[in-house]
């Protein structure tokens, strides 16, 4: 798993919000899929389908052995290496879980967790993309960092359509970590 991001706080907390629901009847996806927390808390959520999606083929490798290895059938899960939605240009989603690269940094070193400057660069690309992408009534959540002003990602998220509101957080002793639930604005 040396290549892929190894869950850690940030995985379980979205992964809690995601075990509250029911996802009977939806189709998922999940946004960076990483080691599959999300995938497979989706599936457990007993979702019609999920789309996992990374920009790393071995997240896509390794998410797709877990949920086999689990017992996860293939006809109701998908793998798909894209850059964000670039690879899904006409699908919709009933519910999107994004946990994305959100570490401010100068340059992209690892692609898992630096997300440029104040760390929202792949966030504030996602936000700007993901209207399409949402059936009506469909729920977004999106997990942030207090380094990435939780109160202006909301904002963005108003900006484009968005009503949203934090579900969940986390204090750690160098951030804190919320869950951002969304949800297109009558």
């Amino acid at each position: 798993m040396a290549e892929v991001y190894k869950p850690s706080d940030d995985s379980w907390l979205l992964e809690e919000e995601i075990n509250k629901l029911n996802l009977k009847g939806k189709r998922c996806l999940d946004m960076g899929c990483g080691s599959g927390v999300q995938t497979l808390a989706m599936l457990k959520a007993d979702a019609d389908s999920v789309t996992s999606v990374d920009i790393n083929p071995d997240a896509l490798r390794f998410t797709r052995q877990k949920t086999l290895k689990l017992g996860h059938n293939e006809i109701k899960t998908r793998f798909v290496k894209s850059n964000l939605f670039s690879k899904l240009e006409h699908e919709d989603f009933d519910f999107i879980a994004f946990n994305p690269p959100y570490v401010p940094s100068d340059e992209k070193k690892w692609v898992d967790l630096d997300g440029g400057k104040n760390g929202r660069e792949v966030i504030d690309l996602f936000i700007d993309q993901v209207k399409p992408h949402m059936n009506k009534g469909g729920l977004l959540y999106l997990l942030v960092s207090s380094h990435n002003n939780e109160k202006e990602v909301l904002s963005l998220l108003k900006s484009v359509g968005f009503k949203s509101h934090i579900i969940a957080k986390k204090d750690l002793f160098f951030e804190k970590l919320f869950v951002i639930s969304a949800t297109m604005a009558d």
